[in-house]
């Protein structure tokens, strides 16, 4: 431990030793924190000046706890449980029932900290919950998640070493530019140097990440969330052209950004042109545009599309 950690954040650091270890000794304080068992009581008496009720258990088998009171005590969480607790409310599930996952772990920072009785139904609630899984969720790992937002904060470069989906790994030097959520999946927007392009990585499928020294100036007017749209629109093995019996405006509210863009027919219609690696997925995405349309372009999208009428009419007796 150095010299120059003042003592109030030494005694946060005990404090969270106190959270995560009821019965602590001084002497295990001292341990962890590389102070005296003196220093150790000291900051005890420090969280106790602050409000924070600290209890003292005798015997042989004594030491420390966090006491429960109506009033939350500070709560020292490190990156990965902040972060892991944030990936947590923007995606819906998470592994909160694992005390080992930084989800879990931070959710029983909390647990620990309420009032006994809300505390007990906080953690009935915790055990009994299962969560149903979303087949389309891919999480990435809140420590390599951690770093990319670190790294697009300080405006500094990264190398990935990357997985595609057949399971090749190669390493990518990229600008990392934002990080963003879209249907359960986490990407990296970004402008690779390796590849000469702008790209989007899928954040689980980068098994590490080394911050490089080399700067960069992410563009002025970048939109994460509307730019990921237009990436994950095009270069995809299959082209689509679809004519759609509405006018542009009309129906680029009803057609999703992913699926390509729409551009006007002098005849009052509109085109929509897009890409896809999966023909089934985006047949289904079409049958949802409540205007009628024909799909004039593309092999592979027209066949599937025929498939899928025929299952439907089928279905319908």
């Amino acid at each position: 431990m150095t010299a120059d950690v003042s003592p109030t954040a030494r005694a946060l650091m005990a404090l969270e030793l106190l959270q995560a270890n009821p019965g602590i000794t001084a002497e295990r304080i001292a341990d962890k924190l590389g102070v005296s068992e003196r220093a150790a009581r000291r900051y005890v008496g420090i969280l106790r000046e602050a409000g924070i009720p600290v209890e003292s258990m005798r015997g042989p088998y004594g030491g420390y706890r966090v006491g429960r009171g109506l009033r939350l005590p500070p709560l020292v969480f490190s990156a990965t449980e902040a972060l892991g607790l944030v990936m947590a409310v923007l995606d819906g599930h998470h592994d909160a029932g694992d005390p080992t996952s930084p989800v879990g772990s931070a959710l029983g920072k909390i647990v620990r900290a309420l009032p006994e009785q809300v505390a007990a139904q906080a953690e009935a609630v915790r055990q009994a919950t299962a969560p149903a899984p979303d087949r389309g969720a891919a999480r990435p790992d809140p420590q390599t998640t951690t770093e990319l937002v670190r790294a697009g904060a300080e405006r500094r470069q990264v190398r990935l070493r990357y997985r595609s989906e057949a399971g090749v790994e190669r390493d990518l030097d990229v600008d990392p530019w934002a990080v963003v959520v879209r249907h359960s999946r986490w990407y990296l927007l970004c402008w690779s140097h390796t590849s000469d392009g702008r790209r989007a990585y899928r954040i689980d499928r980068v098994r590490a990440v080394d911050i490089l020294d080399d700067g960069f100036v992410p563009p002025a007017d970048l939109d994460p969330v509307a730019t990921l749209e237009e990436h994950l629109a095009v270069g995809w093995e299959y082209t689509v052209e679809v004519i759609i019996e509405a006018p542009a405006a009309d129906a680029a509210r009803h057609v999703p950004p992913n699926l390509g863009r729409v551009e006007p027919v002098d005849d009052g219609t509109c085109r929509l042109l897009g890409t896809t690696s999966n023909p089934w997925w985006y047949a289904q995405q079409l049958t949802a545009v409540p205007v009628a349309f024909r799909i004039v372009g593309g092999p592979e999208i027209r066949h599937t599309a025929q498939v899928l009428g025929q299952r439907l009419l089928a279905a319908s007796g």
